[in-house]
């Protein structure tokens, strides 16, 4: 629910601001300690990433409430998008998108790592369940980048709109297609802000629809 939505956002905002927040029963502020604001930021990010990982990836409409929450604070809070993306990037690198090559002296679990897997002694997950965590995640950024906070006052540009989508499935249709992976994020991706990227690109997006359809997919 929207109300829902404005508490979890203005007890954020309230916390990055300096301002006292009440979580756990206290009050807790970020100038309690010098490090502070670092460390909210730091755990802040990566909690919204966890959010795609694990919420996004088993309910999938849940993407869109989280990411309208982190597009708002990303516009008042500019640093939390720089920190979000390096989280995304890190647990999922085909946000960037980018796949990772196996270099000379690189062991193959940690090579696995790097490809996003999860790896616990030495046995790596299941490609469904890895998958499915990369749906998630790739979802959730698909949603941040078409949605605006409803509430700001704020007249600017997206912190990270549209533009950035277009960028992406430019330059993943510029690489070749990894099994299995290209093609669930692919549609992950177009499912979730296809219809935005069309009313903004309008031939130019039904152009590159055409070239997946008919040269992209074959590959």
């Amino acid at each position: 629910a929207g109300s829902q939505l404005r508490e979890i956002f203005d007890k954020i905002n309230n916390l990055l601001s300096g301002k006292p927040v009440q979580s756990g029963g206290r009050t807790v502020s970020v100038t309690q300690h010098p490090q502070g604001l670092d460390f909210v930021y730091y755990k802040l990010t990566e909690k919204f990433v966890n959010q795609g990982e694990e919420e996004v990836a088993s309910h999938r409409d849940a993407a869109f409430p989280i990411a309208v929450v982190a597009s708002g604070i990303w516009e008042m809070h500019p640093r939390f998008g720089d920190l979000f993306l390096a989280h995304l990037h890190k647990k999922c690198p085909y946000a960037v998108p980018f796949y990772p090559a196996l270099k000379e002296g690189t062991s193959m679990e940690e090579y696995q790592r790097m490809l996003g897997y999860q790896v616990k002694d030495s046995k790596v997950e299941e490609q469904d369940r890895f998958l499915k965590r990369m749906s998630g995640m790739m979802r959730l950024y698909a949603a941040i980048i078409q949605l605006r906070w409803p509430y700001g006052n704020k007249q600017g540009a997206h912190p990270h709109g549209l533009i950035y989508g277009w960028r992406w499935i430019s330059q993943m249709l510029n690489m070749e297609p990894l099994a299995d992976v290209t093609a669930t994020l692919l549609y992950d991706f177009l499912e979730v802000c296809g219809n935005a990227l069309m009313k903004e690109y309008q031939d130019q997006f039904w152009k590159i629809m055409l070239f997946i359809q008919e040269q992209y997919i074959p590959r």
